[in-house]
């Protein structure tokens, strides 16, 4: 969904948060960071947008009063992205928000970095973006280094681990109108995760045809790849042709009904309620609603068709790639050889 091999930091502030909870203050930089070391920058993009690459939902800002004007941080972003030239002096104002919601005393001191992004990849559009960073574990580290007479041992405390980011959320330049486009990683304490998300961003869950649809096949696919076999003896081959009889469903309609794409692409009763049922379970963690229709995204069924397998591994000797007709193919066993096969009628070879 996110991939930033192209992505660039154009600005760069840091700024060190305490506990309103516990007395503590924010300290700010005076000056925004000015790196010129190729090799820090490329570990700062990596330690800042890696853990958003395993991320799924996309959220928007929101207000509980229903007008967007009164989230602070929808404001501060749209100030950012009108006018760069007030970035660092904005960087502090979020720092002290972030602060201000810091009301738990279990919620960690730590360094919050804010940065300007350019070109992320975004559901295979670039966007520029604002990234807004919080690292709050610290470790210590073991260095060896090479002497004349062997290996010399020292160590480094209160270190940061590159591979693991706290907290993060990528606001992308697109959609103002509905509230940004916003991606969020929230690694520690489920005890303080509500401030970072609902005090702090105060996000919701986007709820538009790309997320009805992404969720959509994918909750469908691991009905047929695991909670299918509860209820029914069902061979890979017809897995796969489901899979397959779900993708072109989505690539030839434009828009998803639920009475329609079961009877059109399940067929079998049983196995309708059966995922009725798992769906209706699996949309309540996720909050969408897919009992009315919906329109279908086309980037969401690209994104997703590179995700469903359509290939029969058989050992390690044989691979079969199943795109049409399932009736084409025939499994049975062999008594002499005590082994499966797999028959495959066809017309031409290539």
């Amino acid at each position: 969904m996110i991939s930033f091999f192209d992505t660039s930091l154009e600005c760069l502030s840091i700024h060190r948060l305490g506990n309103r909870a516990l007395g503590e203050s924010c300290i700010f930089s005076e000056q925004p960071q000015n790196i010129r070391d190729e090799v820090i920058r490329s570990l700062l993009i990596r330690y800042f947008l890696s853990p958003f690459e395993r991320s799924n939902e996309i959220y928007r800002f929101s207000h509980s009063s229903g007008d967007l004007m009164l989230n602070e941080m929808f404001n501060f972003s749209s100030e950012i992205f009108s006018d760069i030239s007030s970035f660092h002096e904005l960087s502090k104002n979020i720092a002290k928000y972030v602060n201000d919601c810091s009301n738990n005393p279990k919620i960690k001191a730590g360094e919050l970095y804010l940065s300007k992004i350019r070109d992320i990849n975004l559901e295979g559009e670039f966007f520029d973006a604002i990234g807004i960073f919080k690292s709050e574990s610290k470790e210590t580290y073991l260095k060896v280094s090479l002497q004349k007479s062997g290996f010399a041992l020292n160590y480094e405390e209160d270190a940061i681990n590159l591979q693991k980011l706290d907290k993060g959320c990528i606001i992308f330049n697109t959609e103002k109108e509905e509230g940004y486009r916003v991606a969020l990683i929230d690694q520690t304490n489920q005890n303080d995760s509500a401030y970072w998300k609902d005090d702090f961003l105060q996000l919701k869950i986007r709820n538009d045809s790309f997320f009805k649809t992404n969720t959509t096949l994918q909750v469908y696919k691991t009905f047929i790849a695991s909670k299918i076999d509860d209820d029914f003896e069902i061979s890979k081959a017809d897995k796969i042709d489901l899979l397959n009889r779900s993708i072109k469903y989505f690539k030839e309609k434009k828009s998803f009904d639920l009475e329609e794409f079961s009877e059109e692409v399940i067929e079998n009763p049983r196995a309708i309620d059966s995922f009725k049922k798992f769906s209706r379970q699996s949309h309540e963690e996720f909050g969408a609603d897919i009992n009315q229709p919906f329109d279908i995204s086309e980037a969401a069924v690209k994104k997703q068709s590179r995700m469903f397998k359509s290939v029969l591994k058989l050992d390690k000797n044989f691979h079969i790639y199943i795109h049409g007709n399932k009736e084409l193919i025939e499994k049975g066993f062999d008594g002499d050889k005590s082994m499966n096969y797999y028959k495959v009628y066809f017309r031409e070879e290539n």
